[in-house]
């Protein structure tokens, strides 16, 4: 596989077009996470996902990581499926950390993404629904809708002090 300025530009197109099956696993996986945590959290709608998809692949240290796990989770297929779990769980997870940023970010979308992983089923190769899951799990952290994210922190230190 080549990664050239062209195939990002085209894995981007593909992410933000894939809106009509991502947007519905964002919402779901939050509706199920709001449920075990016992909190609200807001909707996310296909222009908040096509603008974040803009954003992340507007950085191009990003841009060329997103679009290379993206690429191989497209055609990655193992005969039996189970044997190879590994490897799209691998990328999954790590798509879903690219995706979402830095930590603390990146750890929660890749603990995300497995709760995602179990309710996703896509048909295709043995890493679509890991693809999906992933681009639900990074997108769904990098949003609003979070109470906890909706404020400052009360950890964070006046730079006045230091």
């Amino acid at each position: 596989m080549r990664l050239t300025a062209d195939r990002v530009a085209a894995e981007a197109a593909w992410v933000r077009d894939r809106s009509d099956v991502v947007v519905p696993l964002i919402n779901e996986t939050r509706r199920r996470l709001g449920e075990e945590f016992e909190t609200e959290v807001g909707t996310v709608s296909s222009d908040q996902y096509r603008d974040e998809v803009r954003a992340v692949f507007a950085d191009g240290d990003v841009a060329v990581n997103v679009a290379g796990y993206v690429a191989i989770l497209r055609e990655l297929d193992v005969e039996g499926d189970y044997p190879g779990f590994v490897v799209d769980e691998v990328l999954g997870r790590e798509l879903a950390a690219t995706i979402a940023g830095g930590s603390p970010l990146s750890l929660l979308a890749q603990a995300t993404f497995h709760y995602a992983d179990v309710a996703t089923h896509t048909d295709g190769g043995a890493g679509a629904d890991d693809l999906d899951a992933a681009l639900a799990a990074g997108f769904q952290t990098r949003l609003p809708g979070w109470d906890w994210q909706a404020g400052e922190s009360p950890f964070a230190v006046d730079s006045g002090e230091l």
